[in-house]
């Protein structure tokens, strides 16, 4: 069992060998690898699918644009009704214009703010009053609606960090809680969409990271306590999909680190200089331009989450480079992944 998982995501491997010796069978295998790129939860596969997919509703919070829109498309394509949070239905946005054109039984956008209470409560009431049969409850929950921001911790104030947690942390656990009764009637899913950056730290994003390991450490009390009443809790921690999400442009990033240093202390500006805060900028803008563009990695993740007979606790929708710097920092000692990717 254990040759098998780790074979599982390491078959991938472009032209490589790896040995390793079964302490079981007392034999050394020795494993080849020939594929030249890997997104490690996109060769997942289905080991059966809940039916009928037609008769179940799920609710997808953050579908003004980024992975909320393609998720609200996709599910409604593949027949599920489909109640599409969005935080700016009431402002007309162009997100929520494109879900409304398709003009379809099985779709409705839902004004949605997920860190307003009476907001989440009018959500529920929805979709209670829209389902066919309410008793039979919800089939799932999908709590993606999130806010991003960066800067190291003396440049970020504590209004910032506040806001990012209330989107990112107690929007996510507010929802929950609303829709808990209806999810738990259908023995359904709950799918948190937290990051590789709740999995591991880096410079400059405290914020976001300090969240998004709050909805781990969410997720996985919500699994423990859901496992007997039949819910099934899943996390996917998407990689870096900054450039196909449009969540930064460099405009957006050079508007927020001129905000950032306008209202920074004068004694951390002196000690820090303008020089050591441009190049953090610019290590920003890089990133957010490197990611990758095809987000299906991620809306094929939330999908198997939503249908598999057995879904997984976590999906890994990234690129092998991160996939394998994220098992390197949360398995090997500290000293050794600092050595390899910090200092």
């Amino acid at each position: 069992m254990l040759t098998a998982r780790l074979s599982r995501p390491l078959l991938q491997l472009p032209g490589k060998t790896l040995s390793f010796y079964d302490r079981g069978s007392g034999t050394r295998h020795t494993l080849l690898f020939s594929s030249s790129s890997f997104a490690p939860v996109s060769r997942r596969t289905y080991a059966g699918q809940v039916n009928p997919v037609g008769s179940k509703a799920v609710l997808i919070t953050g579908c003004d644009s980024g992975f909320g829109f393609s998720l609200a498309n996709h599910l409604h394509s593949q027949g599920f009704l489909v109640f599409a949070g969005c935080l700016l239905k009431n402002k007309g946005d162009s997100g929520v214009q494109k879900l409304d054109s398709l003009k379809s039984d099985r779709l409705r956008t839902v004004q949605l703010n997920v860190c307003k209470s009476e907001e989440v409560e009018e959500a529920v009431e929805v979709v209670h009053s829209s389902l066919k049969n309410p008793e039979e409850g919800l089939w799932g929950l999908v709590n993606n609606a999130g806010i991003s921001t960066f800067g190291e911790v003396e440049f970020t104030s504590m209004e910032t960090y506040k806001a990012v947690a209330e989107v990112n942390l107690w929007g996510t656990v507010q929802t929950t809680k609303f829709f808990l009764p209806l999810i738990r009637r259908a023995k359904g899913r709950v799918v948190n969409i937290s990051s590789m950056l709740g999995r591991m730290a880096n410079p400059a994003r405290s914020p976001y990271c300090i969240t998004k390991f709050g909805v781990e450490a969410f997720s996985d009390c919500l699994r423990y306590e859901m496992h007997p009443l039949g819910v099934k809790v899943s996390v996917v921690e998407p990689g870096n999909f900054i450039a196909g999400t449009s969540l930064y442009t460099p405009e957006s990033i050079q508007a927020m680190a001129k905000k950032m240093w306008d209202e920074l202390p004068e004694v951390v500006r002196r000690d820090y200089g303008r020089k050591y805060f441009d190049d953090k900028i610019a290590k920003m803008e890089n990133y957010c331009s490197s990611g990758s563009t095809d987000t299906s990695p991620v809306i094929e993740a939330v999908t198997h989450a939503l249908t598999a007979t057995t879904p997984y606790t976590r999906y890994h929708p990234m690129d092998y480079y991160w996939w394998l710097r994220m098992q390197i920092m949360t398995h090997l000692p500290a000293a050794v992944s600092d050595k390899i990717y910090i200092h």
